[in-house]
Parts: C-alpha cells; structure tokens; sequence
C-alpha cells in the first residue's frame, strides 16, 4: 500500500516521507477523502482553522507543489494529486489505501458471517484490523484531521466488537480476555465490550471476574452518565449470576429477550394456505422481508402477528412491533419517530437516543446488526416510511402490513391478502359466535358471511352481534343485514363492505347516538370523553354519557379505559362517510365548528396559566358557546392538554379550510403547552398550518403572530438563522399593519435570537429598540418580559453591573404586576447575576428560591438553567460530586424541554465537573462529543467552552494539543464577546510562559 492512515500518515512504506506540519495536514484531509475534490476553503480552514492569512491559498498551492515533489520522487505519477476548479484531490487505485482495503475487508467479513462461515469471517475480520498501527493519522494535532480520524477510530472498535462477537462464537475466549481488558481500559463506557469481556470471562469459569466487571461499569455509568447499564448488560449480568455461561464457546446471546409482539388471538381462522408459504419462506431464508398488503379489514394485522408467533423462536434475541399509523387519524409516524420507539422497545434509554435522524438509524442498524431478531411494521404509509426502518442484519427478519402495496421497495416478497374464501369465512363466524348454532343454520350462516363481503372484520363484528343477542337466529342477523338494500353485494369487491357491516349495528341505536357517532367521524384525536362529545353534539353532559354507553353497548366504539372512547380506525371511516353526506352538511359544519371552539378556549385558558401577561393578549376570544364544558376541561389542567394534545395538532388542519381563522387561533392558543413540554414539531406543524390559514385570510397581523411563534421552536432547537428570518418577516408585516405589542414582542424575541445565534451586539441593539416602542406604553407586562432578557444577556455579556441593576427592575415590575412565571426568571436571573459577582451567599438562596418556582410552574428550560447555575456553584465550592449531579438533573430537564443549546451548556458543564473528579478520559471525550454537537448546530459559545474544556484536559499529557485548543476557543469567544475569553487569554499566557521556562518546576 502506497498511503497508510490507520495509524501515523506512512506514504510509500516510510513513516517521515512528509515532514512538513501543513503539507502532512493537507495530504491527510486528501487522503481521508480520497478520489474526491476537497474543496480549497476547506483545506484552508483545516490548515489554518480560524484564522487563515490573506496569503493562505497561495501557501496551499505552495504545500500541493510540495507534496507532489516528494510523491514524484517516491515513484507515484505526476497526476496524483489532481487540481480542479473547486480545489484538489488524491487518485487512488485498488489497494493503495489502508482505508479502503480495511473496508473490503470487512465487508467481506460481514458477509462471511451472513453465510455461516465463522472461520472465514474471523480470519478476513483480523486481517482488517491487523492494518492499525495505532490511532488514525497519530500524530497529527489538527482538530479538522482529528475529528474526521476519531470517525475511523470508532469504526475500528465496532469492527473489533463484531470480530469479537465471533470469536466468542467459535470457542475461543481465552484468547480474548487480555484483549477486551486492554481495550475495556481504554474505552471504559463501551457496554458492548464490556459484555463481550463478561462473556469471555465466565467462558473461562471466571465468573466473579466477570461480576466484578459488572460492578465496576454500573458504578461508572451512573457516575459519569448518571445512568443504569442498559437491558442487554443487565440481562448477562443475571446470566453470570445463574451460572449458564461458564461453558467454554457459547454462542448464547448476552441480549435482553425483548418481546413486543402484540398476543396473538385465539380463533385465528383461515389463510392456511398463506401461513403454510409464508412460514416456509421464512424457514428457508428465501427473503428476510415479507410484504403483506390488502384492503382495510382484510385481517393484515392479524395474520402477520399470528405468523410472527409462529417463527419466533427463530429469533431469540427480540421481538419488536410499532403501528406506524399509515392510515389512521394521526400523521403517519416519521421514521425518525419509529426508531425512538424501536430502540425503547429494545431497551436503549431515552437519554442515549441521539436527536440526529442519520445518527438515530446508524444505533438502530448497530444494535440489530448481529441479533436474530423479528421486526412487525404495522400499518405503513409508503415504500419511503419503512425503507429506513428496515434491519440490516443478516438474522433478522420485518414483516410489514399496509393498506397500499409497497412497490417502490428494492426487497422483499409481497402478499396481497384476498377476502376468505367460503369455507375459511363460515369457520371464522362459527368461532365468534359458537359452532354449534353456525351448525344449526349452514344456509344463514352461509347468507350472513356473504352479505359481509368474506370480510374478516366484518365477520366478526356480525358474529359480536349474535353473541350478545342469545335469542336471535343467525337468519334474523342474515334478515337485518340484507333488509331492502344490496349494498353489500355492491361493495363485496371494496372496503365499504366494512362499513355495510357497520350500518347494522349503527341502525340498531337510536337516532340521537346515530347523530354523535357521524360526529364522533370529525374528531381527530385519538380519544375522547364525555366533555368533548357534549360540545360537539351540543347536548348536556349527562346525555352525552348516555349516548356513549349507548355506541359502547353498540359496539360501534369501545372503552379502552374508564372515561375515554376510541373509534377503530375503519369504524371512524364509516362515521365520516355518514357524515360527508350532503344532507349532513350543515350538521357537519356546525359540529366542527363547535369541536374548534371547544379546543380552543380550553386551551386557550390552560396554556393562560402558564404565559404573561403580556404574552396573554396576543388571544383575544369571545366567551366560549359551553362554559360549562371548558371549566370542567380547565380543571383538569394539563393532565386535559396531554390527554387531547393529538386533536390539538390535528385540529388546525382540520380547520383550515373552512373556517381558517380559527386554525391560527388553535395553534396560538396551543403555543405555550407545546413549548413549555418540548413539543416541537408538533408545535412547528400547527403554526405552519396557522400561517397558511393567516394568509388566506389576508390577515398580516396574524402572521405575523405566527411568524413570532413559529421562531420560537427554531430557537429551541439552536437554528437561530432560521428564527432570525422569520422574526424579520414578521417584523416586517407589524410595521406595516400589525399591533405595536406584537411588533415590539417579535423585535425583542430579534435579539434573543441574535445573541444565542453570537451577536450579543445586535441583540442588544433590537432589546434597546424594544424598550423605544414601549416609552409611553402603559405594558407593565411586555415591559417586564423585556427587562427579563435584557438581565440575562447583559450577565451572559460579562456587564454585572448593569445586569443587577436591569434584574431588581424586572424583580420589582414582576411582584408589582403579580406574574408568578417572570417573578421566577427575576429572581433566577439576579441570583446568576450575583453569583457572577461573588456574592455567593445570596446568589445560592435565590437560585434555590427560583428552581421551586420554576418546577411548581413545570417550566423544564428554566428549571435546568437553574440547576446548571447551582452545579457551577457547588463545583467552584470544592463539591463536584455534588456538582455532576445537578448537571445531570439540568441535562434530563432541558432535554425533555427540546433545547438543543441548553443541552450542549448542561453537557459542557457536566464535563467540568467530572474533570475535577480527575476522570480527565470520560471528561475529554464528553467535551469532544459537545463539540461535535455544538459545531452541527452553529452555538459558537458553547464550541468555545468545549474546546476550553478539552485544553484542560490535555493540558498535563499534551501542552501543544491543548494550547491549539486554547487559541481556537479564545477566536470563539471574542466573536461572541464572551467575558470567558480573560479566562482562557489567561490561561494560555501561563502555558506559554511555562514552555518559555522548561527548566522551572
């Protein structure tokens, strides 16, 4: 091989051919992207980082001449480094880079395992790994070339634990266990190696060594990650404890056996002939994906969870279901949502399920690469859903149902489910409702399944009729559902043979439960109550009991848990079809009307609660048409908000159309409840809809309101560009049309949004505009919300002084004006304040004061600043036990707000606080996985912080390393005019003068 990078930059065999610093850094960025152009800006920056000369490109043509010197002198062609127009790039051929000859090599392995070959997997998994020679381009400080070379490091431990999980496999673990304990040392949190050695150990019959490792990364992860091992470590942790691993070459799974699969039912009946080719197909590994579609009704479901039952003892090591909602009142589930559920079910905690998508579906494929387990998708919308979703596995096995035939995946074998057939059809009515009365009346049980169109649902739900009616013959039932209508026999081909079926049990009630169930066809959400059904039918809430229990009794909704109704999906089908009738029409639009109104000003006043005043009047209603039904709602708090937030989602959608006004009105009034519990994409789907509703309507003020709100989920997620340019839209609008409130809001939430995105100046100057709107103004309220983001940038900006004064103004305003939420971030933020002043005492007990003000009002974001504020102060006290603690409460707090910012600040801080704990390891590789994060998201602050971080923790083993680090986070600092910048210009004037004096102690 020509060039090496697994290890220290080696170019035609020797390892000093390229001596120059930036020539090696140019040709190892070269090198990691090989056979592709990098483009010049971005060797400049990887040379020079933050501060390239003026002169840097010409240097760079300089370095390329160079490096091209040396390669000709080597006996490499003079076109191997190639120029192009956007920059340069390195030709290489087959086999001259160590990079990709270890991923052939492992592919090949890889593939070796699929095919049953351990040996040869093993021997092609050890020749990969044989060509490190240390960490990936050792040697070379860069942070561009360090952080593209920490990928390959990474991809080298995954390959090791893979090669590993083989070994194990074929009986050799005694000739693993110095190995994992080498690699366990240098890599403590890794739970997968620390199986593996757990594995290894009681392999050997040493199985209190093997507990002893247990112990030892159970007391490390809640340390540092304040976490329990995950399900699979305490599984084989329970394993070790029976004693069922002390044979030398199991190949017993350390895997948590998950079993997600819904239980099958007991009168499965029919499709024999599909299980028996299904079940086969399956047994000899023909595909790995099976594809069952068909129309509604048709028992998908069923016969996938019955099959799944079957083979499961094919897949010992999990067993995994998630309904994606393809075609049921909530939005098809993202793919990025399905895997949070799938990596829950397989025991991934919630904290360690990163909130990138690509590096969501990078743990799913991880964690199911070498598992034998089965995978049930329910219910999928398109080929686009579920193709991400799909194991890659070789031992795996997905079954997936959808109404719609998947064409556009590149794998897997359909089945499109028919009807039943006669026979199949009488046998599945027999076990609903008896065999001996289906007996009794062959020819009126043969009537009853056709005029149910052989629907499997259908069936049943006829059959249901018969068990709860013990004195009907099967001809009366075959008598009601033909009566003088064929549309059974019109519909046997479609699904509304479902709801023919439907219409039987929907004639039996009375004629007011006949109007709630067409209306109960509009309600979006999930489930329902009483309250709900009685402001939609506009009917006593007493009476819309009754006509619950009446529909339950029908069978035409059910009761899940006590209070609240659900409609099966086919069954709301039905219902809409009723209500779309044209002879319903004003019936529908004055339901739907009502259904708003009640959601509205339910949630209106809940979400009230927890705004300001000042923010309370950008809502101005009329007073609700049911009182009566909003107090009852209003009670229940936000207990009601969680119960019906899917309706609220929905509901804007739903009124867009008709009635848009109130659309922007519902995703206004839900705005606070949606920040507030970290709800952010569905708060950006409402505001989006309300914007479009806004413009419909031409109203530029209501814009303009959901322009401000709509940003205000860009800023929790750290995208302040994005939250910039809204503000300006809306801005825009209220100059020309909108209330002076609303614009002096959206151009203070500007400088929130310039100081988080690093221009505290900009910031500032709209506060400082803001506070110009309101001379004159008698708004105590915006006032005091305006004075409380001044006090935190101007502490955040280094200006004390003027942030004491600034927070006991907002203190004062707040207590004058009676607003518990601004009282709170008063008192919170004059205590940061004092804090950063030295006052300590003080500082402590308003922060204290503040964090049970913040929890009592359920404010999470705050909450967590809180408790950031108290670990810096108990770390600074000598405490950073104490300190790693909080910082971790703070991290689960603001997470759960959706604050990607606030998460990177808990995590930099938590990092702190383990490094005075002289964990100086875990410390720099949580600042480095910061940095990443911080970096992805543009939060040029806490870049700064992480690579101050990560200075202090090479400072001792790498003086240069951490003075580099040092200069690019003083660079950050300064262009977010940090007051940490002194801090760091100070610390890198004492490392240079201790370089300057070697021989000091």
């Amino acid at each position: 091989m020509r060039f090496q990078i697994l290890g220290p930059l080696r170019v035609g065999g020797g390892e000093a051919t390229v001596t120059a610093g930036r020539d090696r850094v140019v040709l190892a960025v070269l090198l990691l992207r090989a056979n592709r152009i990098v483009p010049v800006g971005e060797l400049v920056d990887a040379i020079w980082e933050e501060s390239p000369p003026a002169t840097a490109r010409a240097q760079l043509q300089t370095c390329v001449s160079r490096l091209r010197q040396r390669l000709a002198r080597l006996g490499l062609p003079a076109d191997t480094i190639v120029t192009d127009p956007v920059g340069y790039g390195i030709r290489t051929d087959a086999g001259e880079l160590d990079t990709e000859v270890f991923a052939r090599g492992v592919e090949a392995a890889r593939a070796a395992v699929a095919g049953g070959a351990l040996s040869d997997a093993r021997r092609r998994f050890r020749a990969a790994l044989g060509l490190w020679r240390g960490p990936a381009l050792g040697g070379i400080p860069n942070s561009s070339v360090r952080r593209r070379a920490q990928a390959l490091d990474e991809q080298r431990l995954a390959v090791l634990e893979e090669c590993v999980e083989v070994e194990l496999r074929l009986g050799h673990a005694a000739t693993l266990v110095d190995e994992l304990t080498e690699e366990l040392e240098r890599h403590p949190l890794r739970e997968r190696l620390r199986g593996q050695l757990m594995l290894a150990l009681s392999a050997v019959g040493r199985q209190a060594d093997a507990l002893g490792r247990y112990r030892e990364g159970r007391r490390l992860y809640a340390e540092e990650l304040g976490i329990e091992p995950g399900a699979a470590l305490q599984d084989l942790h329970q394993r070790v404890l029976a004693g069922d691993l002390a044979v030398a070459g199991s190949e017993r799974r350390a895997t948590t056996a998950v079993r997600a699969l819904p239980r099958a039912i007991d009168d499965f009946t029919g499709r024999a002939e599909t299980v028996a080719r299904l079940i086969k197909e399956i047994e000899d590994g023909e595909t790995r994906i099976q594809l069952i579609d068909g129309m509604a009704g048709s028992g998908k479901t069923t016969l996938a969870v019955h099959v799944a039952t079957r083979v499961a003892e094919r897949y010992p090591d999990a067993q995994l279901f998630i309904d994606l909602h393809g075609h049921s009142e909530r939005a098809p589930l993202s793919p990025s949502a399905a895997l949070t559920t799938l990596l829950r079910q397989l025991g991934v905690p919630a904290e360690r399920i990163p909130v990138d998508p690509d590096d969501r579906l990078a743990i799913w494929r991880t964690e199911l690469a070498d598992r034998r387990a089965l995978v049930l998708l329910d219910n999928a919308a398109s080929a686009a859903q579920v193709a991400p979703l799909l194991p890659s596995g070789a031992g795996c096995l997905t079954l997936i149902t959808s109404r719609r035939r998947l064409v556009g995946l590149d794998e897997g074998r359909p089945s499109s489910l028919p009807v039943l057939d006669v026979d199949e059809a009488i046998e599945l009515l027999g076990r609903v409702a008896g065999d001996d009365r289906v007996a009794a009346e062959p020819a009126a049980a043969v009537e009853v399944v056709r005029r149910c169109g052989h629907l499997p649902l259908a069936i049943r739900l006829a059959g249901a009729r018969l068990v709860h009616r013990p004195r009907w013959r099967i001809a009366d039932l075959a008598e009601r559902l033909g009566g003088n209508r064929d549309a059974l026999a019109e519909l046997a081909l479609g699904h509304r043979s479902v709801g023919d079926a439907f219409a039987l049990s929907y004639a039996q009630v009375s004629a007011a439960a006949q109007r709630t169930f067409r209306l109960l066809g509009l309600h979006p959400g999930a489930r329902v109550d009483n309250t709900t059904v009685a402001a939609l039918a506009d009917v006593p809430l007493a009476e819309a009991q009754d006509l619950l229990d009446e529909l339950v009794d029908a069978h035409l909704i059910d009761e899940p848990v006590p209070g609240r109704y659900r409609l099966h999906d086919l069954v709301r089908e039905y219902a809409r079809t009723l209500s779309a009738d044209p002879a319903n029409g004003t019936e529908r639009r004055d339901a739907l009307r009502r259904l708003l109104d009640h959601h509205l000003h339910v949630a209106a006043a809940i979400g009230r609660e927890s705004e300001s005043p000042g923010s309370r009047t950008t809502l101005s209603l009329p007073d609700p048409p049911r009182p009566d039904l909003v107090t009852i709602c209003v009670e229940q708090g936000l207990a009601w908000f969680d119960e019906n937030r899917s309706a609220l989602v929905a509901l804007p959608g739903l009124a867009e159309a008709e009635f848009p006004e109130r659309a922007w009105q519902l995703a206004r009034a839900s705005w606070r409840l949606l920040y507030n519990g970290g709800h952010l994409d569905e708060l950006v789907e409402t505001h989006t809809v309300g914007l479009r509703a806004a413009e419909t309507v031409g109203d530029e003020s209501a814009q303009a309101l959901m322009l401000n709100y709509l940003a205000s989920a860009y800023f929790r997620r750290a995208d302040f560009r994005q939250g910039v340019q809204l503000l300006e839209r809306g801005v825009e609008l209220c100059r020309r049309s909108g209330p002076g409130h609303l614009l002096r809001s959206l151009v203070w939430n500007l400088g929130i949004n310039s100081w988080a995105g690093g221009d505290t100046r900009r910031g500032i100057k709209y506060f400082r505009e803001a506070a110009t709107l309101l001379r004159g103004v008698d708004r105590l309220a915006e006032l005091s919300a305006l004075l409380n983001n001044m006090t935190y940038v101007l502490c955040m900006w280094g200006r004390y002084d003027e942030s004491l004064k600034c927070g006991r103004n907002h203190l004062m305003l707040a207590r004058e004006i009676g607003d518990r939420r601004q009282l709170a971030n008063a008192i919170g933020h004059v205590g940061i304040t004092r804090h950063r002043l030295g006052h300590t005492g003080p500082a402590r007990r308003l922060l204290r004061m503040a964090l049970r003000l913040h929890r009592a009002g359920k404010n999470r974001f705050d909450e967590g600043e809180m408790l950031n504020e108290l670990g810096v102060m108990e770390r600074e006290a000598g405490r950073p036990d104490e300190a790693a603690a909080l910082h971790r409460q703070a991290f689960i707090a603001i997470s759960e707000a959706g604050d990607l910012a606030g998460q990177c600040a808990s995590r930099n801080l938590l990092a702190r606080a383990i490094l005075d704990q002289d964990d100086v390891r875990t410390a720099q590789d949580l600042f480095g996985r910061v940095l990443v994060d911080a970096t992805r998201i543009g939060h040029r602050f806490e870049q700064a912080r992480a690579l101050d971080g990560i200075a202090r923790c090479l400072l001792d083993s790498d003086p240069a390393a951490a003075r580099s680090h040092w200069v690019r986070a003083l660079a950050l600092m300064r262009q977010v005019e940090s007051p940490d910048a002194d801090e760091v210009q100070r610390l890198l004037a004492e490392l240079d003068s201790a370089v300057a004096r070697p021989g000091e102690s």
